[in-house]
């Protein structure tokens, strides 16, 4: 335990047997007359260069002797220096104060160099603890400016002409030496930097403030939001359950009609196999007694005796009354035939109720919304930030019309275009859709040229085949429309039509808020003027699409 205790205090006091010079254990450990120890080498090193001055000082305390002093080894310090490399005392030396990787080191030190604990703005340099004690000594020094440990110290350097920067201009809003306010920057707003940098503590102070109120109210925000994923996630969980139990009490239902249906059947099907059993059993009874018959009057009509033939025939030609058979004449048996189209026509029914109700509820479920409404966009640059990537599905493009840049223009042709044959393409109106179902917020812009194009958003599942109101833009529940002519708009949906005014521009901006059900057409040009706003309820995604019907040579591009 003492030997530990030990141990412990030579750590304790290592830092002493270290050369200030080149911080490290003493080589060769010499003591100078003012009883600070240094490497020999270090010492002679430091004095070699102040030779010239012919007066020599202590790197620590700044004493002066003059002659140089002879250097002799202290043979004890170097034996104690020795013994406490023997007990580890150079592992025990605390790394972290010499500087690493993103320190800043002290400008004094030689060889390995100690952290700089403060820089000096007025020296330009950064010192260790043990170099920077000059600065709390000497009157001169304790007017320097000292700040953190800072490496970009340079920075404060005019690079035209080496000179610390101590002035501000607040023309060009830069840091110039006074070479460059004489130069330059003559006759510019200048104040010294002490100023400026006080004039925007003020401002940090304010800003500060604002900015430690926005981070309690963003705070504020993130414990709303929390509370409210929460809530959304029980419901959530609630939700599922509950949809869960309900479809399962549903397949038990059916399962239970089927059940039913199938102990129907059979049960139908036992009872009319018995009665069939019945009546061809007694069909089999008749059929013998006329096989009988038939033989007995077979041999009498062999017999001459008239009057045992006339005897015999009167009683033998009765016949009993026949068994009732249902006509098969009247209509053909179905059997259960029926049963299995009427269990169809119920399997149909319901997947149509089930497809119906599917869209509601898949609209019901994205109108949870944990996050409060945002204001709608003002200016185009707000707009373009939903900005939308948007191409043109050549799969529902009609034959007439031909698609290029990178399937983004559709234009009006003369002559038909070799598409294959596809279930999604228009086949009558010239009329195209995007690949991409929009949801959410987007926005995107359409550039147009000719006398008549229609700019659209519909949903997927419109007609596509035959030219009905069912598949036109603008006609149906399912689309919406802007007629844009040479002159004039015109809005379109469900075959409603609305006159719209608003300057002419070959750019139309469409932006739609999915959630919000807020479909807006805008006229583009140096300025954004609103034509058309929709607020309705959106129930799928929607694709835009164009629709050029009259003049060849019209095109639409996605933008």
């Amino acid at each position: 335990m003492r030997s530990e205790m030990a141990q412990q205090g030579i750590q304790l006091d290592g830092a002493k047997f270290c050369c200030s010079i080149c911080v490290d254990l003493l080589k060769d450990p010499v003591t100078i007359p003012c009883g600070h120890s240094y490497c020999m080498s270090c010492i002679k090193s430091c004095w070699d260069e102040e030779d010239q001055k012919k007066i020599h000082s202590c790197p620590q305390c700044r004493k002066t002797f003059k002659p140089r002093p002879v250097l002799v080894k202290n043979t004890m310090l170097a034996e104690l220096v020795e013994e406490l490399k023997k007990t580890g005392l150079q592992a025990a030396l605390p790394d972290r104060c010499y500087a690493g990787p993103g320190d800043v080191a002290c400008d004094v030190c030689t060889g390995r160099k100690r952290k700089a604990l403060q820089s000096c703005l007025v020296c330009l340099a950064s010192y260790c603890e043990q170099h920077l004690q000059h600065h709390y000594d000497a009157s001169p020094l304790k007017k320097h400016k000292l700040v953190k440990p800072s490496s970009k110290l340079q920075e404060n350097i005019c690079s035209c002409h080496e000179e610390v920067m101590k002035i501000f201009c607040r023309t060009d809003q830069q840091c110039i030496c006074y070479l460059c306010f004489m130069d330059e920057h003559k006759g510019h707003d200048t104040v010294s930097a002490a100023a400026e940098w006080t004039e925007r503590q003020k401002e940090l102070g304010v800003s500060q403030q604002k900015i430690q109120q926005r981070i309690q109210d963003r705070e504020k925000d993130v414990k709303v939001l929390q509370k409210q994923v929460k809530t959304i996630n029980r419901s959530a969980d609630k939700a599922v359950e509950d949809s869960e139990k309900i479809f399962t009490e549903l397949v038990h239902s059916i399962e239970k009609r089927s059940s039913d249906v199938k102990e129907q059947i059979r049960s139908q099907q036992k009872a009319e196999a018995s009665r069939a059993k019945e009546l061809q059993e007694k069909l089999k009874q008749e059929i013998a007694e006329l096989r009988r018959k038939d033989a007995e009057l077979e041999q009498v009509s062999h017999t001459e005796d008239h009057i045992h033939f006339l005897q015999t025939y009167s009683s033998l030609s009765r016949l009993s009354e026949s068994t009732d058979l249902p006509s098969t004449n009247i209509r053909p048996l179905q059997y259960f035939r029926d049963v299995t189209a009427a269990v169809s026509e119920t399997r149909d029914n319901l997947q149509g109720i089930l497809n119906e109700k599917e869209h509601k509820i898949s609209w019901t479920i994205t109108q949870v919304d944990v996050l409060p409404p945002q204001p709608e966009p003002k200016t185009r640059s707000e707009f373009l930030q939903y900005s939308r990537q948007i191409t043109l599905d050549p799969n529902t493009a009609n034959t007439w019309l031909s698609l290029s840049k990178e399937n983004r223009k559709a234009t009006l042709m003369r002559k038909l275009q070799l598409y294959s044959i596809h279930p999604d393409r228009f086949t009558e109106w010239c009329q195209v859709l995007s690949r991409e179902g929009l949801t959410g917020r987007c926005y995107w812009e359409v550039e147009r040229s000719g006398k008549h194009v229609s700019v659209a958003v519909s949903y997927k599942d419109i007609s596509r085949t035959g030219k009905t109101d069912e598949c036109q833009f603008g006609c149906n529940v399912k689309s919406w429309a802007l007629d844009c002519y040479q002159n004039s708009y015109q809005f379109k949906h469900n075959k409603i039509i609305t006159p719209i005014s608003g300057p002419r521009s070959s750019r139309v901006g469409v932006y739609l808020d999915h959630r919000a059900g807020i479909l807006s057409f805008y006229s583009v040009s140096e300025t954004m003027t609103l034509l058309h706003r929709v607020q309705t309820t959106f129930t799928q995604p929607l694709y835009p699409g164009f629709w050029l019907p009259h003049s060849t040579g019209d095109t639409a591009e996605l933008c």
